[in-house]
């Protein structure tokens, strides 16, 4: 696996992640848990979704 999410897109992933947990905790849910993907995936640094389509987020070397 190569990576496919660059630093800007990981920091997006980052917070988004924790408002989702954050709002699942505040609001009882489960559903929060779903706050952990864009949380993993920004571990990893990459994306299965990315995958399929050939986006990377990654700068390029020139």
């Amino acid at each position: 696996m190569t990576r496919n999410v660059g630093s800007t897109d990981r920091i997006i992933r980052i917070v988004a992640g924790l408002v989702i947990i954050g709002a699942g905790v505040y609001f009882g849910s489960w559903w929060g848990a779903i706050g952990l993907i864009p949380l993993a995936t920004a571990a990893i640094g990459w994306c299965p979704a990315y995958a399929p389509f050939g986006i990377s987020t990654c700068a390029t070397k020139r």
